[in-house]
């Protein structure tokens, strides 16, 4: 993994493929897509870290290129 990405580009990305913000507890976003019933929560900070970006990714369903594109 080449580049790092903060809080802010991945819930750009999660928006744009449909999911919507629930709420906000602190620096951190939860956010759910009622099409398929998932929920996730995204940490607002400069730099996510590896481990939580690959947990919200892969409880997503998206790769980390799709994410750079989405970015």
């Amino acid at each position: 993994m080449s580049k790092t990405f903060s809080g802010k580009e991945v819930v750009k990305a999660l928006r744009r493929i449909g999911f919507v913000v629930d709420h906000q507890r602190g620096s951190h976003i939860f956010m759910h897509n009622l099409e398929r019933n998932i929920s996730v929560v995204v940490p607002l900070h400069k730099e996510i870290k590896k481990g939580t970006l690959n947990n919200i990714l892969k409880k997503v369903g998206i790769t980390i290129d799709e994410l750079k594109d989405l970015v």
